[in-house]
Order: C-alpha cells, then sequence, then structure tokens
C-alpha cells in the first residue's frame, strides 16, 4: 500500500488479502458489457454498460460515532447525481446509486467495497471519511482495479492509481493553518486527536514543522474514536499554558471535548482552537455557544459568496430542508460526482485505465471555486481558507490563500518534510 512512499502511477495492484478475490475490474466504454473486455488482473468485469443506466457506489457511515459527519454526505452524493440526471445523465446513460452504510467500521468499508465491486458491479464508488476506512479499503480497490472518489481531508503521504482524493491534502489544509497561527504570533501549540492514522500522520507532519518554525509542542493526547469524557485532557490543556490548541478529533468525540472545554472556562481569548474535522454539520452538534469565535481550516465553507456556491446552498436545502447546512466534506463529495462525469465524458468511456488516462487537467466550476485535477497523484487543487465559526452556528472566511493550491501530498516542496514518507 503506496502509504510510507510516493509510488509510481501505473504500478501493480496490492496483493489480494483474504478479504479479495483474484477478480480485477475493467470498465467498459459507453455501450458496451464491460463482460466483453478482460480486466488487468487476468478476470472479466461485471460493469455493464449496455443499458439506459450505470451504477456507482456511495459508501458512508450512516450509524456509529462517524454519522454526525457522513451522513450529510451521501445526501450531497445524492444531490449532484439528481443534478446529472436531470441534466440528460453522463454519455447519455442515467445514473443509479447503490447505497451502503460502512458504519464506522474500517473493516466494515472494506466487506461493502467489495461487494459494490464484485456483487453490484459499480463503475465507481463514492464516499469513506476516516482515513482508516480508506486504508481499509485501497486494497479492495487495487486488487479490483476499481474506483474510489474520496472526499475528505487527509493526512497526505498517499498516491494511488484507484483513489481519486477531492479533499485536501496537508499542504491544502494543514500547512496553511499552521501558518496562519504563525504569523499571528502562536509560539506553543496543543496537540489533541482521535486515536487513529489521520491525527497521528498528522501530528508528525505538526511536530516536524514546529520544530523547523520555531513552535513548541506542550503536549499532545489521543483518545478512541467515539470517546466522550475529556475532562482529564482539556485539565492538561489548561494546564499547559499553550498558545492554542491544534485539534485533529474527528465524529462526535468533538462535541464532548467542547463542551468541556467550555466548562473548563477556557475560551477562544484565552487559547483558542484551531480544528481540521469541524464543519457546519459538527457546529450544529456541539452547539454554536460550545464553540462560538473559534477556529477551523477547511476549502469550504457554507458562506462563500459566489454564484456557484449560492446555487448549491439553494438546491440542497431544497432537497434536504431549510435547516440542513453545506459543509466542506460534503461539497468535496458533490464536486467529486461532478469530476467522475466530466472525466468520462472527457475519456468518451466508463473504463478504469481511460479515466485514468485522461483525468489529467480535468476541472469543475465547484462551489468551493475552480478545481482541477493533477493527473499525477489523483488529487485536486483546492483555495485554503481558515474560518471562524460565528453564533449562528456558520463558518465565515477571515483568511483564504491567492488562489488555489497545487496538491503535493508528499510535501516534497517543504525542506522540513524530508523523511516524513520514510
Amino acid at each position: 500500500m503506496p502509504s510510507s512512499s510516493r509510488p509510481s502511477l501505473r504500478k501493480s495492484a496490492v496483493a489480494a488479502t483474504g478479504l479479495l478475490c483474484a477478480t480485477a475490474l475493467a470498465l467498459s466504454g459507453c455501450g458496451s458489457k464491460a463482460t466483453d473486455t478482460v480486466a488487468a488482473g487476468g478476470g472479466e468485469s461485471c460493469v455493464d454498460t449496455s443499458g439506459p443506466a450505470v451504477k456507482v457506489g456511495s459508501l458512508n457511515s450512516l450509524s456509529g460515532t462517524m454519522a454526525i459527519s457522513e451522513v450529510t454526505v451521501r445526501d450531497a452524493i445524492a444531490l449532484a447525481v439528481e443534478q446529472i440526471n436531470a441534466d440528460g445523465g453522463v454519455l447519455g446513460k442515467q445514473i443509479e446509486v447503490v447505497g451502503e452504510d460502512g458504519a464506522s467500521e474500517p473493516t466494515v468499508f472494506a466487506e461493502k467495497a467489495e461487494k459494490l465491486i464484485k456483487n453490484d458491479c459499480v463503475a465507481a464508488v463514492f464516499g469513506g471519511w476516516t482515513s482508516s476506512s480508506r486504508k481499509a479499503m485501497l486494497p479492495v480497490f487495487e486488487s479490483n482495479d476499481a474506483l474510489l472518489y474520496y472526499p475528505v481531508q487527509y493526512e497526505g503521504l498517499e498516491s494511488s492509481d484507484n483513489i481519486f482524493y477531492t479533499g485536501a491534502t496537508t499542504n491544502q489544509q494543514i500547512v496553511p493553518a499552521l501558518d496562519y497561527l504563525k504569523e499571528r504570533g502562536v509560539t506553543s501549540l496543543y496537540l489533541v486527536g482521535s486515536d487513529y492514522v489521520f491525527p497521528q500522520t498528522a501530528n508528525r507532519i505538526i511536530r516536524a514543522y514546529a520544530d523547523a518554525n520555531g513552535i513548541e509542542i506542550k503536549g499532545e493526547d489521543y483518545t478512541p474514536l467515539g470517546s466522550t469524557d475529556f475532562s482529564t485532557i482539556v485539565n492538561k490543556v489548561r494546564a499547559s499554558g499553550a498558545g492554542a490548541v491544534f485539534n485533529t478529533l474527528n465524529g462526535d468525540s468533538n462535541v464532548a471535548f467542547f463542551k468541556e472545554y467550555t466548562n473548563a472556562g477556557l475560551n477562544p481569548q484565552t487559547m483558542p482552537v484551531i480544528s481540521v474535522s469541524i464543519a457546519e454539520e459538527e457546529v450544529k452538534g456541539i452547539g454554536a455557544q460550545n464553540i462560538d469565535g473559534q477556529l477551523t481550516a477547511w476549502n469550504y465553507y457554507q458562506t462563500i459568496d459566489t454564484p456557484e456556491n449560492k446555487a448549491f446552498v439553494t438546491a440542497f436545502q431544497d432537497k434536504f430542508g431549510a435547516d440542513r447546512v453545506t459543509s466542506d466534506p460534503m461539497e468535496a463529495a458533490y464536486t467529486s460526482v461532478y469530476l467522475w462525469k466530466n472525466t468520462v465524458e472527457k475519456a468518451n468511456s466508463f473504463a478504469v485505465k481511460d479515466i485514468q488516462d485522461n483525468a489529467d487537467g480535468v476541472s469543475f466550476a465547484a462551489p468551493e471555486g475552480l478545481v482541477t485535477i493533477d493527473g499525477d497523484t489523483h488529487h485536486i487543487t483546492k483555495t485554503a481558507r481558515i474560518g471562524e465559526i460565528r453564533p449562528d452556528g456558520l463558518i465565515y472566511t477571515v483568511w483564504e490563500s491567492a488562489g488555489p493550491i497545487e496538491p503535493d501530498p508528499f510535501l516534497e516542496s517543504y525542506p522540513w518534510a524530508s523523511g516524513l514518507a520514510g
């Protein structure tokens, strides 16, 4: 699995595990059956594009600790599909969604991904959230030569032929967040995160940045996903005297953390928190009164004032309710469906290799701004934004990059990051 060094794209698939079958997935072009085409792995694909519709998978946590974040991602995928179908579909075919629940468990994500590929015969899968879920799915997609569109910011240091990463990589979110804090005079940090891949790797990167930039790390604590007792951690944070907290907690643990943080008398003026996994959906669960004035680092907020975003927010609320909010991961999921559509149409084919060969330079005028696929890394350009949470529960941009940032998942342009991918 290409998580420790930069892989050469067009690499061999990862060896199959006990979960996986030997059959690999090669998708056919429009109007023909994929079963007429032999896949790269030597087997035959079951994807059928000879009829009026093409299937895609939607794989998100609809239960468990991550449901607070992932249900809205499922809804955004559904909105994109509905709009594309209303506009004539993809290469004249309607998109049919097969939905599955990852249940906040990486092993379940891997099992459901295999089902979608082998039993449901989908042309692509949209979903996943935690890096643990993505890493569990990665060998499934590589050994079956199938496509996953992953919509969430993550820790970087990975690239795969079979994944398109439409959320931010490290140089598009974490590094700009650190630059923002440094420019505002923060000289010490306390790191708080969930105990899994993303926070642990992100904090390794943060420590490397801190060492190179004269920032002291006052403490580092992890807690299992779903944890609700933060009294000990918050007491340690308060006693540390850190200039700011860098928060990589995920899911509903954020609700308990910020309530405890507020109860301990901490606030954005005494010790601000910058979060990279709290968006508008999570603010509703936490309660704006518990997080008012705190900072976030993302690429999209509901409050972005562009025609594309206004249309997106209106369409989402018209479909799912005026009380619903939009957020970065669900916007990236919405965008990923359009990027898949645009790549299929550029390639004039649903076949995996054709999509891979034609992905470079494919763009979409997304609600977050123009995004473009980098065909080498399978990441996309993204504008970095720091936001402040306000009493209305929405997040407002207080800083943004001059334009879309080219993806650098292995941090090759940062001397202080040398050796992190080893």
